[in-house]
């Protein structure tokens, strides 16, 4: 019982900012599996599956405000589902060290970015649609994919990163974009292709669901309350944290 209890506090807490900062529920969750047993395989399968939770919830909440596009919503499902596909297959081949090294130094890397950017995703100037910028924004989507599917935290925050550079949305619309589509559909293709190559913990699953679900809802209505720059700051904060916890993990 007391591990189910602290599976749900941390699922909550951990769900509940990454719904407000656009992704790194990984950064609480993912350890924590690990830290509580579980081989690296079976804790990255069985957070993938709690992760769609999140999706879930924050979909229940965006789905009043109407901010989700059909183009963009096609485009982040058919260039990046099958870079999660890809991803998720060739982890195991992947050294974690390497792996987790640059994902840090990189994670960090796009917090500082966003810092010195003191308008970036605070409003929204969407780029011209077209082939060049599907084109381009496809590959960008495909690549994060592919780290979607093989790594464990931190890919969340580089799409929403990327839907505000590339597309042109302030941090709300782009945290709305990530949560429902990442969150639902790049996290349970990621989830089917690890459950069936690996292994699951389904006795936890039902703690990290509840968590995941309502720390999506809250962490979405509170993004929507807020606005953007509250969501940016967030962002920083969460895709440092995360970049650093990945090197402590790695080195300490």
């Amino acid at each position: 019982m007391l591990e189910q209890i602290t599976l749900l506090i941390v699922s909550l807490i951990a769900n509940t900012f990454s719904a407000f900062s656009g992704g790194g529920a990984g950064l609480l969750q993912f350890p924590l599996l690990i830290f509580l047993g579980l081989p690296f395989a079976v804790a990255l399968a069985t957070h993938k599956i709690a992760s769609v939770a999140l999706g879930v919830g924050a979909l229940v909440r965006h789905a009043k405000e109407r901010t989700l596009t059909l183009r963009l919503s096609l485009e982040m499902l058919l260039f990046g589902v099958p870079g999660v596909l890809l991803g998720a297959r060739t982890i195991l081949s992947v050294p974690e060290q390497m792996a987790q090294t640059a994902l840090g130094c990189l994670t960090i890397g796009l917090g500082l970015y966003s810092a010195t950017k003191k308008q970036l995703g605070v409003t929204q100037v969407l780029r011209a649609t077209g082939l060049r910028t599907s084109a381009i924004g496809g590959l960008g989507l495909f690549v994060i994919g592919v780290l979607n599917g093989s790594l464990t935290s931190g890919t969340g925050l580089f799409v929403t990163l990327w839907l505000v550079l590339w597309y042109g949305l302030d941090y709300k619309r782009a945290v709305a974009f990530t949560l429902v589509w990442v969150g639902v559909v790049w996290n349970g293709s990621g989830a089917v292709v690890l459950g069936v190559l690996g292994e699951v913990q389904w006795s936890w699953l039902p703690a990290l669901l509840l968590g995941s679900l309502l720390g999506g809802y809250l962490g979405a209505h509170l993004a929507i309350a807020k606005g953007s720059r509250w969501i940016k700051r967030a962002f920083e904060v969460v895709t440092i944290a995360a970049g650093l916890a990945l090197l402590a993990k790695v080195y300490l």
